[in-house]
């Protein structure tokens, strides 16, 4: 645990967290204005004196956005209990926003906020549905990756959506002209298995469960999941 005063990390200047281009003893942290929930920032923020390796147990000083924490250079503090503010240290993504990278080959780099936040997350089954309580296994660059389930009192088949987490956990935001009778730009479609009865038509009327990659695309997920399908109506 460290404490900082309020006046150093408002002094601290702006960074790039790909390059961690901070002085000795700082590390380049995301972090949200003050009384904001967003991530559209960066700065320089004091390395802990034993920080947290990646996947061990962490806390933050403040909100979860305050950009302080106990994790080391290159990670941050992310999916906290409210409670607690204790959480796990998190890689961050390394290499460049065209070509992101990380460590470990079963976690994928998912870029939010613009850029801001870069983050290595495991690739979960968007069939099995595999993450934690409050969150879904959705489409994220190209893999899968769990994040918050922000669909409230919608995201059910069927409902309109924009966003990909806006759909309940089981379900994705497929453009319109695969969802029949969809009323937005883009409506909740269930993930399926392709590999098994068709449960589509029985789901979402006159859709078919149609796998996921095409031919050779597949990249080849490092966890035991499920074939990957989706309930769309065909051309």
């Amino acid at each position: 645990m460290f404490i900082i005063a309020p006046d150093l990390a408002a002094a601290s200047r702006a960074c790039d967290v790909w390059a961690q281009d901070c002085p000795t003893g700082e590390k380049c942290m995301p972090h949200g204005a003050n009384g904001g929930s967003s991530w559209e920032l960066t700065r320089c923020s004091p390395l802990a004196d034993m920080p947290n390796a990646v996947g061990e147990p962490c806390s933050v000083v403040g909100s979860d956005n305050s950009g302080l924490d106990d994790c080391a250079l290159g990670s941050m503090c992310r999916n906290l209990d409210p409670d607690t503010n204790m959480g796990e240290c998190v890689a961050f993504c390394h290499g460049s926003e065209a070509q992101p990278l990380c460590e470990d080959p079963c976690t994928h780099c998912n870029i939010f906020a613009e850029g801001t936040l870069i983050l290595c997350l495991p690739e979960c089954d968007p069939v099995a549905q595999n993450c934690s309580e409050g969150q879904g296994c959705y489409p994220s660059y190209g893999n899968f990756a769990c994040a918050p389930d922000a669909s409230g009192t919608e995201g059910a088949i069927g409902d309109p959506c924009e966003f990909l987490n806006v759909c309940d956990a089981g379900n994705f935001c497929a453009d319109a002209e695969i969802v029949p009778a969809c009323e937005g730009s883009g409506c909740c479609a269930p993930f399926c298995d392709p590999a098994g009865p068709d449960p589509c038509p029985g789901l979402l009327f006159a859709t078919t469960c149609v796998p996921w990659y095409a031919p050779g695309q597949d990249p080849g997920l490092c966890s035991n999941q499920s074939a990957i399908g989706a309930c769309v109506l065909l051309p």
